[in-house]
């Protein structure tokens, strides 16, 4: 652990980086994966379930949590780590994306955005001092600004104006945060699909000299290769020294092309959310458990995974649970999920330390595009 906030790169192969984030509450390995734990849990799961799968940090949502329990509420009660058991770093997000998204009625102004609580119909305001704010009462570890997050595809005049807006925002939170040891905020980079606007957004951010930067606006319906285009234009603009975070991605292939760009940090609520869905993450690749052709298998997800709900429990069993709609399903399914993405990222990790990450990360899509539908089975 460190009194203060800092990054360290480790080791690199190409543009990938390996390295280590150390805070107060604990040291991050990077590159890492956080899972999304949006009103205060990981769906699904236990956390200490979380931790023991190799997370070393989780993302809480600034928008879920203010709508509730509230902000107040919680840092009455101790703040997100006591509430919700988890001693170590976690990362929130402005709101701005949830924001835009889930909020009815909502209006962007100079000073924020004014919105309606999909929960309840209530009106709240939301300016960059709000968020920080609200981040500061839940105690979160890292902190990101509010920034406008549109969607893609735009016009070059309607992307300008998010991504000039977000820039004057990111002043403001700046501001707002202050100087809080041990603790970080980051600035968001956008832009949409516009290489001028990504630099613009990159160059002003890294002249704040703030102590991350994320990339925004991705994974918003664009094609993976608009995505990855722009992680080259935006990720060599960025500090060397500071770690850099994609926002909301994604795919294990996601990641593993991003990282080769020089990704630091994913979060992504696709884990959890499959799982709960009946789809099932493993080095084979996906296997959608809603299948009939699982009715009968007496194999496990993955004979080899550590993870017992990849290794104990057979798809015959998990289609069943599926099928019944039983609650055991999505908590076996996500844990199996996590497991896998966790243990991606230790590979990737060793695969960096090793020099040879495009090798590895040829290896392992070859074994997604192989499969494991057994000839009998099949």
């Amino acid at each position: 652990m460190s009194e203060t906030f800092k990054f360290q790169v480790l080791a690199t192969d190409g543009a990938a980086r390996r390295g280590e984030i150390s805070m107060p509450r604990g040291m991050v390995r990077t590159p890492a994966f956080m899972p999304v734990g949006t009103a205060g849990t990981v769906k699904a799961m236990y956390m200490d379930q979380v931790r023991a799968l190799g997370s070393d940090i989780i993302l809480g949502n600034t928008y879920h949590l203010m709508l509730r329990p509230g902000p107040e509420r919680v840092a009455r009660l101790g703040g997100l780590h006591e509430l919700a058991r988890w001693p170590y770093p976690i990362l929130t997000d402005s709101g701005g994306f949830q924001v835009m998204s889930l909020a009815a009625l909502r209006k962007v102004t100079e000073k924020g955005v004014t919105f309606r609580s999909h929960v309840d119909g209530v009106v709240h305001e939301m300016s960059p001092e709000r968020s920080i704010e609200i981040q500061g009462l839940l105690d979160s570890d890292i902190q990101m600004q509010l920034d406008e997050c549109i969607a893609l595809p735009a016009s070059e005049e309607e992307m300008e104006r998010a991504m000039e807006l977000s820039l004057r925002w990111a002043e403001r939170c700046k501001v707002a945060f202050g100087d809080q040891p041990g603790k970080a905020m980051f600035g968001i980079v956008q832009g949409g699909d516009n290489d001028r606007l990504r630099l613009r957004s990159a160059e002003a951010l890294s002249a704040m000299d703030l102590k991350g930067y994320a990339v925004g606006g991705l994974a918003v319906g664009e094609p993976q290769e608009i995505m990855l285009e722009v992680l080259e234009a935006t990720c060599p603009a960025l500090p060397a020294d500071r770690p850099r975070y994609l926002m909301g991605v994604g795919t294990p292939d996601d990641i593993l092309k991003a990282v080769a760009r020089g990704i630091d940090m994913f979060d992504c609520v696709m884990p959890t959310r499959a799982g709960r869905h009946g789809l099932a993450y493993t080095r084979r690749g996906k296997i959608n458990l809603k299948n009939a052709r699982h009715a009968e298998d007496p194999r496990p997800l993955d004979e080899e995974s550590d993870c017992p709900a990849a290794r104990d429990y057979s798809r015959a069993y998990l289609h069943h649970l599926v099928k019944s709609g039983e609650a055991l399903a999505g908590m076996l399914l996500t844990w199996n999920n996590l497991a896998y993405y966790q243990s991606l990222m230790a590979d990737i990790r060793a695969a960096i330390d090793a020099g040879r990450l495009a090798a590895r990360a040829g290896e392992i899509r070859d074994e997604w595009a192989r499969g494991d539908i057994s000839p009998a089975l099949g």
